[in-house]
């Protein structure tokens, strides 16, 4: 009988669970893993730096609903995945880490690279463990990864000792059991929605992350062809409304802004329908600071409840289910008359959104919305688009539109630099035939920039676009609202081109609209990774700040 050792067991498990890809960095505690992955398992993508592949792991799980798996070594290969993991559980990705640990001899004592891995962890995932008994390692990784996609997603950690990877087990892979199926909200409580709604004069469905598995966009489509109701997304929401249904039922999103129709719409409605909603990404305090919404939610486990969040009903269960009962017991509702009207004061608003002067953008320059045109009128709705955090974040989720869920990805709720690329990475792996557009800004593209490395070994089609204003613009324009000067932001020019050229990827400048279409247009028949570099002006930052929360500022 062949020797079977720790590092077989998880890899088998890995197999056993369908795990495609496997992120990752190598080191002496977990070396037999990444050995026996030269041999059967996952397709192991070695990154060039464990945070980036945690992020790499997280894209995974926001785009497909199923674990990413990244595996680091001990000691700062472990800690380096902290940023990655925080982000996936604070925004709703599963994920599962593995990372290597000191021998189980030397774990109470000042060795190399000897810390608490499972404690470090405890408080950002959702199960973080240390095992003890290579026999065990199966049944610990069948927990996690069901622990990371159940009730809302996130983040397992496992830390496995170096001589449990090397230990002998005699005990097989443990065959995934089938997911528990929840079932819809009880009758009673479908009931009671709609009736809330047909006595509603103007009710509102807020969107969130929660709402936008491909099951549950499909429902809500169902319901919003029958029924259209008014509809406002959170940005990781976006793309739930389809192309077909924007102009009955779309009003704008939410999160980071206050005084847009989307917030209009909140406040004006007397009755809230939250499903999947999430208040990190926009906390009830920014759209109910009156406390006087009437808020039912639908989702797969409690709402958070606090002041300013305070449902008069939760229909917990299998969101699609429920929508899908509730459907024939509201069919046939129409808005009021007077409703409809206000709705299209404020769809004209949406379509008068846009009040900036782009005559006076410096030359050699791009506005923001000039950006935003050129990549809306490029892009299809299969591409997957992936925005880093910055000052292009805010013009992003405010005016880009996206017609699929799950295709816009935002970091919303840690606003976490650096996800852009490693995201699109992980997009372009899973989504094969499609182009992916990654966006970022010039210092965040410097947070994971290595990555193009990774990018160009797999030759992934990816276009990147670094909105280059030679600032940490984020933070500059709003210390300049605060504090009528900035500090802290500046840093020194990078020649992009030639960056991306080092790395063997092409690289290109636009300097104008017409220049970027071309760019873009030429870009995406690229077979490899592009970097192209935009000098943007951010002079109307300030304008479109004017309307930021202040208790948003970042």
């Amino acid at each position: 009988m062949t020797e079977k050792f720790g590092a077989d067991l998880i890899v088998d498990s890995l197999i056993n669970h369908k795990v495609d890809y496997v992120f990752g960095i190598p080191g002496a505690k977990i070396d037999r893993v990444f050995d026996t992955l030269e041999d059967k398992g996952p397709q192991l993508i070695v990154a060039r730096h464990e945070q980036n592949a945690a992020f790499m792991a997280q894209g995974i799980g926001r785009i497909t609903g199923e674990p990413g798996v990244v595996i680091a070594t001990s000691g700062p290969g472990a800690s380096n995945l902290a940023t990655g993991l925080v982000t996936a559980t604070a925004e709703g990705d599963p994920v599962l880490a593995l990372a290597g640990q000191v021998k189980r001899a030397d774990l109470l004592k000042r060795a190399h690279q000897s810390m608490d891995n499972a404690a470090l962890f405890k408080p950002i995932t959702k199960y973080s463990v240390e095992v003890q008994d290579g026999n065990t390692l199966s049944e610990i990784i069948a927990n996690a990864y069901r622990h990371a996609k159940s009730g809302m997603p996130g983040a397992s950690f496992i830390s496995i000792p170096q001589d449990v990877v090397d230990s002998q087990v005699h005990v097989k892979a443990i065959k995934p059991l089938t997911d528990p199926q929840l079932g819809s909200s009880s009758v009673a409580d479908i009931n009671y929605l709609a009736q809330a709604i047909k006595n509603a004069v103007l009710p509102v469905l807020l969107l969130g992350n929660g709402a936008s598995s491909a099951k549950v966009t499909a429902s809500i489509r169902q319901l919003l062809e029958q029924v259209q109701l008014p509809v406002v997304e959170t940005f990781q929401g976006a793309g739930i409304v389809s192309r077909e249904l924007e102009e009955a039922t779309f009003f704008g999103r939410v999160g980071l802004f206050r005084n847009q129709p989307g917030d209009m719409l909140l406040k004006k409605s007397d009755l809230v329908i939250a499903i999947g909603y999430d208040p990190i990404e926009y906390e009830a305090r920014n759209w109910n600071a009156e406390i006087s919404a009437r808020v039912i939610v639908i989702d797969v486990e409690p709402a958070e409840i606090d002041t300013y969040f305070q449902p008069e009903r939760e229909l917990i269960g299998d969101i699609a289910n429920t929508l899908d009962l509730l459907l024939p017991a509201i069919n046939g509702y129409q808005l009021p008359e007077g409703s409809r009207e206000y709705l299209q004061v404020l769809r004209d608003k949406m379509d008068g959104d846009v009040k900036f002067d782009r005559s006076q953008t410096e030359k050699g320059r791009l506005h923001p919305l000039d950006i935003v045109e050129v990549l809306q009128e490029n892009t299809t709705d299969d591409m997957t688009v992936t925005v880093d955090v910055g000052t292009h974040y805010i013009w992003m989720a405010r005016y880009f539109k996206s017609y699929e869920p799950r295709h816009l990805l935002f970091s919303n709720g840690m606003q976490t630099l650096g996800v852009a690329l490693p995201w699109a990475i992980s997009a372009a792996l899973v989504r094969p035939n499609t182009k992916i557009i990654s966006v970022s800004g010039d210092g965040g593209f410097l947070f994971s920039a290595q990555e193009l490395e990774t990018a160009v070994r797999l030759h992934l089609p990816i276009v990147h676009l670094i909105w280059n204003d030679g600032h940490y613009n984020m933070v500059e324009f709003q210390e300049e609202m605060k504090y009528g000067r900035s500090s802290g932001v500046d840093f020194g020019p990078v020649d992009f081109v030639k960056y991306a050229e080092s790395f063997g990827a092409k690289g290109f400048r636009a300097t104008s609209p017409a220049e970027l279409t071309q760019l873009l247009q030429k870009a995406l028949k690229e077979n490899g990774p592009v970097i192209i570099d935009v000098p943007v002006d951010y002079k109307d930052s300030s304008i479109l700040g004017e309307t930021i929360l202040p208790d948003e500022f970042y």
